[in-house]
């Protein structure tokens, strides 16, 4: 725990695009990622004069799902209001948003925090708005000559989703986020692979000084890093004695830095007012409808109790959609003989091996997954073979080559257990010893390192075949009789 006075204090304001097949105020196309610039706008998105907003149906369900899924609110009568402001990719130079009526107040999400145990993150409020354009610069984002505006993404709905300052590292805000993830791909009103998704703003002070807002963080990763920088910068302005202000920065991801923008505006600069082309929305009836899935927490808890996975296993499985979907279909034809060996390949060793190779999980077929474990359950190659075997899989996909059954790639590298030839074991545990003689005399000296290493060595003669037990039981018999 940090000391008082270094106390770290975080809130988000965390941007999320629904996943609606058209905009917030008109029917054009959200999906204009392989089109064009400025293709997918009509006058209601550009805002020309004359135009008239009107309200997508399914943007609103999205919000309120959502909003139940968070333990909020929901106000029975909110207002969008126009927030006023100039700036390049704001066609209309205001956006219509939610002020003081917003959608939803309050609520919370549980995390993981630092100390261990569960912290409840607690929610300000949910409101529903419009995404403005995109800038386009022209080289260095810094020093470019000139930027382009594209407004395919003007009308794109938003929720705005505002923390309390419950937060109390980077660390903590990285889980916020993959949790807030988790919980909105469960719901299926998002989409986390497209550009732009979720953009986050973080407010970060250090306790008893002034807060500053970070914006525009556009990556998970990119918030962490973001907020680390600025622990540090603060704290480095506190022990030189000068004053931290309160101020607008820009992360620039390139650098790993934060920029000063501006000061910090005030809310009165904005001068929102109601817009008079939107009648106030109520949904009293409607959000009592709303049935919500079953979502990450439920899930977890479940997994624990139907499968008996670890908490930790199940915390990794549960916190993405799809590998909680993997998991489930590759346990599916004997849940109880293959939980517990399929949670922890897929939870400790597949999802390192794609962080490795920087692989999604989607080209990875559940049946062959599930015959891995099965070769590994019955005890025909050892760990470290299966480690091999999945390393080929993965990589046959990944270069779009022939797939080979896991049966198969043991069979052509030849990697079933030696259990039977003891012999070769035997030769390759003295071979191993009459070559490091130090960790012989290191074993002899009760130095437990010495085994082990030992047992890597002949692991290595044997090509990782030799059953680890066994192995084990025949090598201490051979020092044994060496001390004899």
């Amino acid at each position: 725990m940090a000391d008082a006075e270094d106390q770290v204090i975080v809130g988000l304001e965390v941007h999320c695009q629904l996943d609606t097949k058209s905009k917030l105020f008109c029917g054009c196309d959200t999906d204009y990622r392989s089109d064009g610039p400025n293709t997918h706008v009509c006058p209601i998105c550009l805002g020309l004069p004359g135009a008239m907003p009107s309200l997508n149906k399914k943007a609103i369900e999205y919000a309120m799902r959502v909003a139940k899924a968070l333990n909020c609110t929901v106000i029975h009568e909110s207002e969008f209001s126009r927030k006023n402001y100039f700036y390049p990719d704001l066609d209309k130079a205001y956006q219509i948003t939610q002020y003081d009526k917003p959608l939803a107040e309050g609520g919370y999400l549980e995390i993981e925090s630092d100390e261990g145990g569960e912290r409840k993150i607690r929610l300000t409020r949910i409101h529903v708005e419009e995404d403005p354009g995109r800038l386009v610069h022209m080289g260095n984002v810094e020093r470019g000559k000139y930027s382009l505006v594209d407004y395919n993404r003007a009308g794109i709905p938003l929720i705005e989703i505002v923390s309390e300052p419950d937060m109390r590292s980077p660390k903590e805000a990285r889980k916020f986020l993959n949790k807030l993830r988790a919980t909105l791909e469960y719901l299926s009103v998002f989409d986390s692979e497209k550009e732009g998704s979720l953009r986050v703003d973080a407010n970060i002070s250090i306790k008893g000084n002034e807060r500053v807002e970070v914006k525009n963080i556009t990556s998970y990763k990119g918030v962490e890093k973001a907020l680390l920088f600025e622990v540090t910068r603060q704290k480095n302005l506190i022990r030189r004695g000068q004053r931290i202000e309160r101020e607008t920065r820009h992360y620039l991801e390139a650098r790993g830095v934060t920029q000063s923008a501006r000061s910090k505006e005030m809310e009165n600069d904005y001068r929102y007012f109601p817009e008079p082309d939107l009648r106030p929305l109520r949904v009293k009836s409607w959000v009592e409808g709303i049935v919500l899935p079953e979502l990450p927490d439920a899930r977890r808890e479940r997994f624990i109790a139907e499968y008996g996975c670890s908490l930790n296993h199940a915390r990794t499985l549960t916190g993405e959609l799809k590998l909680a979907n993997f998991f489930e279909k590759v346990v599916a034809s004997d849940p109880k003989g293959l939980s517990p060996l399929a949670a922890t390949w897929i939870a400790d060793t597949l999802i390192g091996e794609l962080n490795y190779r920087d692989m999604d999980l989607d080209p990875v077929d559940p049946e062959s997954f599930t015959e891995l474990v099965r070769v590994l359950k019955a005890g025909t190659i050892t760990d470290k073979s299966g480690v091999d075997v999945l390393r080929v899989m993965l990589d046959q996909r990944l270069k779009n080559e022939t797939r080979e059954t896991p049966a198969g790639i043991v069979a052509r590298l030849n990697l079933a257990k030696t259990d039977g030839d003891t012999g070769a074991i035997t030769a390759a545990i003295e071979e191993a010893i009459n070559e490091n003689l130090k960790a012989l005399e290191d074993y002899r000296a009760g130095k437990g390192g010495a085994l082990n290493f030992l047992v890597g060595q002949v692991m290595k003669k044997t090509r990782g075949k030799a059953d680890p037990a066994e192995l084990n039981r025949m090598l201490t018999d051979a020092l044994k009789k060496r001390e004899a």
